[in-house]
């Protein structure tokens, strides 16, 4: 059967924010540690996955650390992965591309139809 212990801050309940950690002293006696909640690595918008080169740490532990630690030096360093960014920048490419091809087609036509106006005014 476990020791009792009382906990060390004001919150008595066993929450997920109040894990605690029995340790016993050099003294024989058995007091608790708090544990601090585990941090989660931020993710990718797009895809999901967790980003490389970043810290995983709590919120609020992010605005103590060095920039080198919470973003990568690309476009979207701290929000997007690489693939992701990559295919963003195929994804622009391609409208682009897109665009110029629908214009070309566009005054392609209107060059037939002037073509097609000649012919019938000779007749």
């Amino acid at each position: 059967m476990a020791a009792r212990v009382t906990y060390r801050r004001r919150n008595p309940f066993n929450t997920k924010s109040n894990n605690v950690k029995q340790v016993k002293t050099a003294g024989s006696k058995i007091t608790v540690h708090h544990i601090g909640k585990k941090a989660t690595a931020p993710k990718c918008g797009d895809t999901g996955v967790q980003l490389p080169g970043i810290k995983a740490l709590r919120p609020a532990k992010y605005a103590s650390v060095p920039r080198r630690f919470r973003t990568v030096s690309r476009a979207y360093g701290g929000h997007l992965c690489g693939a992701a960014v990559k295919d963003r920048i195929i994804r622009a490419f391609l409208v682009e591309e897109q665009k110029i091809v629908k214009r070309v087609v566009k005054e392609k036509l209107q060059l037939a139809k002037a073509a097609e106006k000649k012919q019938k005014s000779r007749k």
